[in-house]
């Protein structure tokens, strides 16, 4: 233990082990500055302990350090919620919901269900400053190959979305990426290959004048010294490369096609903020990778009919 945090998933394990020690912990991140109402706001409340839940004198609610989290609604205990999210945060290439389930003892569906609950604490709420000196932006498809799909489905994709020929990117999801070397990776999943909605990204997470690199691909801006690399002849030219943000896709890539092995486009994006929140932690302990999803759980909830609920239903 150091400053009173483990360093280990053994130790993880060992010290969240007790109920009372998982809701202090989670106390003490969650009200640094006291305990408040999350219904009402206010300060004036009575503690149940025998529940470990508050009683409001304001609202007259009952609350929970659980309520208004990811947390909320859940009947898996702290102790199971902290191993996940240790695990989570800190392996590198992501967790399998049939691994969590048999390392916590819940069933599959539960843990597919934790692991996405997770990955929304992950994400980033907003950013301090816009990316600086100097950039990398690319593009990746994610996806699996048309000749592993069944004669069906490849009947269905046999021409793109812009009537065109069958192509190797065909069917597969787009994510746009901007990377500050030695720095922040901010990613994005695409609906397609609009040009002037990766100029919209890129404009807004990279400074005007930041030195930015890419490959011959992409679109050019006026804004930014822009400098290309053209991959058909060369991958390095000087300090003209893109090796930063293609060290990112391989991370990514080998998470989704080693880890969850078959990602649906609809949930693509929370497996593309899991690994963003790991890149950008990178240099980091695990102890702190861990406070800080932790510290990021409140006001956001997710059930699990928002979660299964595809954008094309009702």
């Amino acid at each position: 233990m150091k400053n009173g945090l483990p360093e280990t998933l053994q130790e993880a394990i060992r010290h969240f082990s007790d109920k009372k020690v998982c809701h202090d912990f989670m106390v003490s991140i969650r009200w640094p500055e006291g305990v408040f109402c999350p219904f009402c706001g206010s300060a004036e409340h009575s503690f149940i302990s025998t529940r470990f839940m508050w009683q409001c004198k304001g609202c007259k609610k009952q609350f929970s350090s659980k309520v208004g989290t990811v947390f909320e609604d859940s009947p898996i205990g702290l102790d199971k919620w902290f191993v996940a999210m240790w695990l989570l945060a800190n392996c590198k290439n992501g967790i399998s919901s049939y691994e969590l389930a048999r390392d916590l003892g819940v069933t599959q569906k539960t843990g597919w269900f934790m692991l996405h609950r997770l990955r929304l604490a992950m994400k980033a709420r907003s950013f301090d400053k816009k990316l600086c000196g100097v950039v990398e932006t690319d593009e990746t498809f994610i996806g699996g190959h048309l000749r592993n799909m069944h004669k069906s489905k490849r009947r269905a994709k046999r021409f793109s979305d812009d009537k065109g020929p069958l192509r190797g990117t065909t069917g597969k999801t787009i994510v746009q990426a901007v990377l500050e070397r030695d720095g922040e990776v901010r990613a994005q999943v695409l609906s397609g290959l609009d040009a002037d909605i990766r100029r919209a990204f890129i404009r807004a997470h990279v400074e005007k004048g930041t030195e930015l690199m890419s490959d011959m691909g992409s679109s050019q801006f006026t804004e930014f010294v822009h400098q290309y690399i053209n991959h058909e002849i060369e991958y390095v030219r000087g300090n003209v490369h893109t090796q930063g943000i293609e060290n990112f896709w391989s991370l990514l890539k080998r998470g989704l096609k080693g880890t969850y092995v078959s990602v649906e486009p609809f949930h693509l994006s929370r497996y593309v903020d899991e690994q963003a929140f790991r890149f950008n932690n990178r240099k980091t302990t695990d102890a702190d990778r861990f406070v800080k999803t932790l510290s990021q759980i409140a006001g956001r909830r997710l059930t699990y009919a928002q979660l299964t609920r595809q954008p094309n239903n009702n």
